[in-house]
């Protein structure tokens, strides 16, 4: 079919008198087809999937968007193909055209055909990969019309490979819900180039013998994001380290202890010896892939130390420091890991895969590494050489504290002595010596706990491992001292946990799996090095802001009928709105309210610590509020989604800050209606507020209350004591009741206001709360307190308008912040005061 013909029918369906959208053009990609999803919140929200082929885009219209889980089938419903021109159309269709409503480009990319994309269309099965800013990997269209139907319908899905998730882990939709033209997750992709020959590099390699060794690059851990330079960012792989050498087509697969694991990967040493290479070294990680796509640690190590799985470990290459007779160390990584691609791209296997950087916004990146339970990420220089040791040129940055640490000694377990309860922990300080670093008890079943202390038994030793009065008996648990069993040090155990004491001991650890790749000699404690002030941090104390997942203790427990909401999507919710909550939390004390078992259940309001065991919280000094418990800050990421995953549904913050405590920086009206007050009245009312206001001189914003109401907020320069900014409050509101009694009441109770309206002054008492923006609230419907334009007054329909369903989607709409000034404006009472005839 012609292109002027294939849109024939998207023309039909548009006046583009009126409408923005591009009537045609575009011109097809010279080196790759183009992909782009954009979400469309029309009549109903949906996302429209198109791929670039024969110079159109061909669309599907798919209603839950799309999702990294292969169980996830989601409706996809073919629809009039669109000019490529499209693909980069963002704005809002105009009311009673075609599809009115807003579009956004939430992802874009290129695509690749598996097989003839033609006959895939036309059997109804159109295998691709994607390569896109958020998705990624292997996808399948598949027909499932019977014939007759108005819409063709088809289902999208994705197939299993490295970037599958389960739905539960990780929803794309949710994670990353805004314009990746507004908000870009990668930079441009390069043109790809026609398959072929593997190309030279573009600086000449030096011509050299086959070395008979290569030592490994290894990366520095970081407590930052890096900056300045040309950086490339690679996900962290749960696996081993494995540097394949190649020579005259004897293949090695060495460890980082050296060691040649050849034989006990007989599947991948056979695909590896397929890629026809004689004097290589190949670089990269072997991982188990789990159920969910995701590299299973434990999984891996099944395959080695019980031989189950063996054939399905995966080689991830990511550098090729020696190449045919060449050696590539002096040449800049971005030359290296180009010949490894276009290499890989006609070579790799099953089992031999290249591992792609994504050239993102490394915050973004390290987020949503984190959101997929991964362990982290690599930031790699592209400037910068191979060189066989630790380096700043390569860097990690975790999502979480883990390690490696050499197992010195046990415990058995209290019920069963053919298993451990507890591994004595070591690492080796600067001196060589080993010293102590604590214990850990959990993250092992019985069966693996019995096979460890098989492992165990013929290291014993008569003695502790570590330096004398280094042993400490006693407190590696609670068990009483000499119960623990020592062991030479040979072993390794990999461990996350959540925090070095101050005595350099580890707490809340948990047990990953044993190691045997690297030498006991090498493990130190990792310390991260810091980047500097400016940058972001990744990980441990210093990682609040940046990583916030958690895992979600009973994610699939609904806490509210109404709406059929679980604890995951409200942790989701406060996960996917750190950024613009966070704002209105930091620095100012914090009240939670909590739902263990939701809405409709039990609600606890909690002002002070009491050892909830939030990871992040801060408890602020007791000082601020003498005769009380320390006050709480929610301040970070972490502390934010570790309320929600402690079942806080509410957030409510103090009207000033922690620095300036006595000062009220806001004073904030709550237009409560009572029974019997329309809808109507409520908005009528906030714009009575609002000109109250201009009248004395001060400027307000607007926010909805998430339950029934709206609140007015004025912010202040922080010179007046909470009583009198409340007697000052408590002023106007009885000179509205006054002026305008058919509409407003000064007192609270149920019976004063009846069809009318009470502006709640009581808030900006000392130690009152509000609910602060974006807060959910604790009722059904899971309304949220949204901050809103003063010129959208007119168009709200009620206080909860928005859930936490719908309210980041209506977020990743927004062009403009409606409370954009909010933040520099610092207003004084004294004339305000002076006009209203107030008196303190």
């Amino acid at each position: 079919m012609a292109k002027s013909d294939a849109l024939s029918t998207y023309k039909a369906k548009r006046n583009f008198a009126v409408t923005a959208e591009p009537a045609e053009g575009g011109q097809p990609s010279p080196h790759a087809l183009t992909f782009v999803v954009q979400k469309h919140a029309a009549s109903r929200l949906h996302y429209d999937f198109r791929l670039e082929l024969d110079g159109v885009m061909v669309s599907w219209a798919v209603p839950k968007g799309p999702s990294f889980d292969p169980k996830e089938k989601r409706m996809a419903i073919h629809v009039e193909d669109h000019p490529i021109s499209y693909s980069s159309f963002e704005g809002t269709i105009p009311p009673k055209q075609y599809g009115a409503g807003t579009v956004i480009v939430w992802d874009n990319g290129t695509w690749e055909p598996v097989g003839d994309p033609h006959q895939g269309l036309a059997a109804g099965k159109l295998l691709f990969r994607l390569h896109g800013q958020k998705l990624e990997g292997l996808w399948e269209l598949v027909k499932i019309a019977k014939g007759g139907e108005r819409q063709e319908p088809w289902i999208l899905f994705k197939k299993k490979d490295a970037f599958a998730r389960a739905h539960a882990e990780y929803d794309v939709i949710a994670a990353l819900p805004d314009s990746v033209i507004a908000k870009p997750l990668k930079q441009a992709a390069p043109a790809a180039k026609p398959a072929g020959k593997a190309p030279s590099p573009s600086r000449p390699a030096r011509k050299a013998a086959l070395p008979a060794e290569i030592k490994p690059q290894l990366a520095t851990l970081v407590a930052g994001i890096p900056s300045g330079g040309e950086w490339l960012f690679e996900i962290k792989f749960d696996g081993y380290r494995l540097m394949a050498r190649f020579d005259k087509r004897k293949l090695a697969l060495i460890t980082r202890g050296g060691h040649d694991w050849s034989a006990r990967m007989p599947t991948l040493a056979r695909e590896l010896g397929s890629l026809g290479l004689h004097s290589t070294f190949l670089d990269g990680e072997i991982v188990v892939l789990g159920e969910n796509g995701a590299p299973d640690f434990n999984a891996l190590q099944n395959a080695f130390d019980r031989g189950q799985g063996a054939d399905h470990i995966v080689f991830f290459v990511f550098d090729v420091p020696f190449f045919e007779g060449h050696d590539l160390r002096p040449l800049p990584l971005s030359q290296r890991r180009q010949l490894l691609r276009d290499f890989l791209a006609e070579k790799s296997t099953d089992h031999v895969r290249f591992s792609d950087n994504f050239e993102a916004d490394p915050a973004s990146l390290l987020r949503s590494a984190c959101q997929m339970q991964m362990e982290g990420v690599i930031a790699k220089r592209a400037d910068a050489p191979y060189v066989s040791r630790r380096s700043e040129t390569w860097l990690k940055l975790k999502c979480k504290l883990r390690q490696e640490f050499v197992i010195c000694g046990y415990t058995d377990r209290t019920d069963r002595s053919d298993q451990v309860g507890s591994l004595l922990l070591g690492i080796h300080d600067a001196g060589g010596k080993l010293v102590s670093v604590g214990s850990v008890g959990t993250g092992w079943s019985s069966e693996e706990a019995w096979e460890v202390k098989q492992r165990l038994l013929p290291l014993a030793a008569a003695k502790s491992p570590f330096e004398k009065g280094d042993a400490r008996p006693g407190r590696w648990s609670r068990r009483k001292a000499g119960s623990e069993r020592w062991v030479k040090p040979r072993l390794l155990a990999e461990v996350s946990f959540a925090e070095w004491t101050p005595d350099d001991q580890i707490r809340h650890a948990s047990f990953i799996g044993l190691r045997d790749d690297k030498p006991a000699k090498s493990i130190v404690r990792e310390r991260p090095k810091q980047l500097g002030p400016s940058a972001a941090p990744a990980e441990g104390k210093a990682g609040r802001s940046s990583v916030a997942s958690v895992k979600v203790s009973h994610g699939e427990r609904v806490i509210d009928e109404a709406t059929g909401a679980s604890k995951l999507d409200l942790v989701r919710y406060y996960e996917s709105v750190a950024q613009f909550i966070l704002p209105h939390l930091k620095g100012r004390p914090c009240s939670l309210v909590r739902g263990p078992t939701g809405v409709t259940g039990e609600l606890f309001f909690q002002k002070h610590g009491e050892k909830i065991g939030i990871p992040g919280i801060t408890e602020l000094p007791e000082n601020l509020w003498p005769g009380h418990a320390a006050l709480l800050e929610i301040g970070s990421a972490q502390a934010l989604v570790g309320a929600a995953q402690m079942n806080v549904i509410e957030f409510h913050t103090w009207n000033s800050t922690a620095k300036n405590i006595d000062k009220p920086d806001r004073m904030v009206f709550d237009l409560d209606p009572g029974e019997g007050t329309t809808w109507d009245h409520v908005q009528e009312a906030a714009a009575l507020v609002r000109a109250m206001l201009d009248a004395l001189g001060l400027q307000a914003w607007l926010k909805t209350s998430g339950g029934k109401g709206l609140h007015v907020v004025v912010p202040l320069a922080p010179r007046y004591d909470y009583e009198t900014v409340k007697g000052f409050s408590q002023a106007i509101v009885q000179h509205l009741a006054r002026t305008i009694p058919a509409r407003f009441v000064a007192k609270s109770g149920p019976s004063n206001r009846v069809g009318k309206l009470f502006v709640d002054y009581l808030r900006n008492g000392h130690g009152a709360t509000t609910a602060v923006a974006f807060s959910a609230r604790a009722r059904p419907g899971l309304g949220v307190s949204m901050p809103v334009a003063w010129d959208d007054l007119g168009q709200l329909k009620s206080g909860a308008q928005w859930n936490i369903r719908t309210a980041r989607e209506y977020l990743s709409f927004q062009t403009e912040d409606p409370w954009k000034g909010y933040w520099k404006k610092r207003q004084p009472l004294a004339e305000a005061m002076k006009r209203l005839g107030y008196r303190r």
